[in-house]
């Protein structure tokens, strides 16, 4: 069992800083990493994966620095969200040359059951160039599952992939877990990690907004203020019932529209079709105006 910890990370590119004094431990078991695109979940995987140096901190290994150590990388396989593969050559061609880098003693035994694990072998005489996103982000996986590592980095592996292959990559990162492997896997959509990941740790805008298990982050991010923008019939009775009924924050009337903020969403979204239906208002139009995924995760950086 492996365990990665950063501590104080940084990374920043002359003015553009890209990671933000982030510390975190990531141990045994499934860690979803999470955050919009551009939160830097790319960076700090790179930086697990000792391909980019911190601008300042640490990123250890079982204790010790994972930067230009060469013995790290016989405990880490990384599937990285870039498509830069060799497509001239066979997915199987890709898989062996990769177990005979690590001098692994029977490299074809080991390439056949990585490309086993990841349901390629129909696929694996094919050259690259002929495969889906799907069918490469599967082969990447298999590289990366070659020298049967502790750690797998894994940046946004389900990108392009069909429900069935989806499904069968859960159930391969949960089987790893379930071995006493360390699995980390980026995304920026909300339930792939929620059907798998156990412990979750949030990025946003380069910094570390939330940690540990999901329920109760899940939780934090269901509870939050809720905003909505509402068209009715009437829009000032309306607004005069929503208030007197309590089940809103706030309500302000605009300009051909309602903007109302909720903290009990499930109160004012039980309350809103009745209090339109008693008032005789009818509703033409209620849109959520702040359900992004940016939006949910900064209100988790500002608690």
């Amino acid at each position: 069992m492996s365990t990665l910890q950063l501590t104080g990370v940084s990374r920043w590119y002359g003015d553009v800083v890209a990671v933000n004094d982030v510390t975190m431990t990531v141990g045994p078991g499934v860690t979803g990493l999470l955050g919009p695109n551009g939160a830097g979940k790319s960076t700090l995987i790179s930086m697990m994966g000792g391909f980019l140096p911190p601008s300042a901190g640490t990123v250890t290994l079982d204790g010790a620095p994972v930067w230009r150590d060469t013995d790290a990388y016989r405990s880490i396989g990384l599937v990285p969200e870039t498509e830069a593969m060799y497509d001239m050559i066979s997915g199987w061609e890709f898989v062996l040359a990769n177990a005979r880098l690590h001098g692994l003693a029977d490299p074809v035994a080991a390439a056949r059951a990585a490309v086993e694990q990841v349901d390629m072998m129909d696929a694996k005489d094919r050259d690259i160039s002929g495969y889906s996103k799907g069918m490469k982000q599967r082969i990447k996986m298999a590289t990366a599952l070659v020298h049967d590592p502790a750690v797998l980095l894994l940046d946004e592996p389900f990108n392009g992939m069909d429900p069935r292959q989806r499904l069968h990559l859960m159930e391969l990162l949960q089987s790893l877990a379930a071995q006493g492997r360390t699995v980390l896997f980026s995304s920026h959509i909300l339930e792939e990690v929620e059907e798998i990941a156990g412990t979750i740790e949030v990025m946003v805008a380069g910094r570390h907004a939330a940690s540990g298990d999901f329920r109760r982050i899940r939780k934090l991010m269901t509870q939050r203020p809720h905003q909505y923008t509402i068209r009715s019939s009437d829009d000032r009775a309306l607004a005069a019932a929503i208030i007197a009924d309590g089940s809103a924050d706030s309500v302000d009337v605009s300009s051909g529209s309602l903007a109302v903020q909720a903290a009990d969403f499930g109160r004012f979204v039980a309350a809103l079709p009745r209090l339109a239906q008693d008032g005789q208002v009818r509703l033409l139009e209620v849109t959520p105006a702040d359900e992004s995924l940016e939006s949910v995760f900064a209100y988790l950086v500002a608690r």
